[in-house]
């Protein structure tokens, strides 16, 4: 079974994925962090490919990506540094990345390398549905690589259903039809989306993200999902970290900490 599925079988709410940029702050930081992060409590880790032109992710996220890719991150190293992680990582990880890289690197190579390492599942926002279902849906299976679709407030309600039919997962819920970042509250419109889809009763686990940075944003998400992802807030807070694992473990903590 996918690590994934079991994950969200055995837990039914306040499941907490973590995004970090691979090869950030520092090129060879990408598994001691994975590591903090593992060990905070954190449900699920989700591992940011470095790209030059992210277009979903806000200015923090993009700093990072090009710092990683000035410390000389590529897929290549990064599968290299991955080489024998669940000796110590039990977790789900995911690979978030885009298209256009993966492509260079070579999709059928690229997925070869995620099964070798253990790879569970992949986030690629400008994958089209079309072509994922045309060209790759067979691929992914065939190395037991799930696949996250993303829905926002402006999704309508046959494209939610498409997209829960096609994911494997979990449905990555974004908070409004914006770019990553940290906010500092959830509004009034973003909830009643929140209610909308929940009464949807749909069949994949949904997970929200963009703008969730703390104990407050991850508790409201999770009244209304079965949990969320935090990105930005924790870049931030490492950024210019100079002891990453307590760094990592306050954060963490504090956001699983209900206030």
């Amino acid at each position: 079974m996918n690590r994934i599925d079991y994950l969200f079988q055995t837990k039914k709410e306040r499941v907490l994925s973590i995004y970090v940029t691979a090869g950030f702050p520092n090129l060879e930081d990408t598994l001691p962090v994975m590591e903090a992060i593992q060990a905070a409590g954190a449900d699920i880790i989700e591992l940011g490919i470095p790209y030059s032109d992210p277009i979903a992710d806000g200015p923090t996220i993009q700093e990072s990506n090009t710092q990683a890719l000035e410390n000389g991150m590529s897929i290549k190293t990064l599968f290299s540094q991955l080489l024998g992680f669940r000796a110590k990582i039990h977790v789900p990880v995911i690979l978030m990345g885009y298209l256009n890289p993966i492509m260079q690197f070579g999709v059928v190579e690229f997925c070869k390398k995620c099964k070798q390492v253990g790879i569970d599942g992949l986030i690629l926002p400008d994958l089209p549905m079309s072509q994922y279902l045309e060209e790759y849906k067979a691929l992914f299976e065939e190395y037991g690589l799930f696949i996250s679709f993303l829905i926002s407030p402006q999704t309508s309600e046959k494209r939610i259903r498409e997209v829960d039919e096609h994911s494997s997962g979990f449905i990555y819920m974004v908070s409004s039809h914006a770019i990553t970042g940290a906010k500092s509250a959830i509004s009034k419109e973003q909830e009643v989306y929140f209610e909308r889809v929940a009464g949807m009763n749909l069949n994949h686990p949904r997970l929200i993200g963009f703008g969730i940075s703390d104990a407050a944003t991850f508790q409201l998400a999770s009244r209304y999902s079965q949990g969320a992802i935090i990105g930005s807030a924790l870049i931030k807070h490492i950024a210019y970290s100079l002891d990453l694992n307590k760094d990592i473990h306050a954060f963490i903590k504090g956001v699983l900490t209900p206030e």
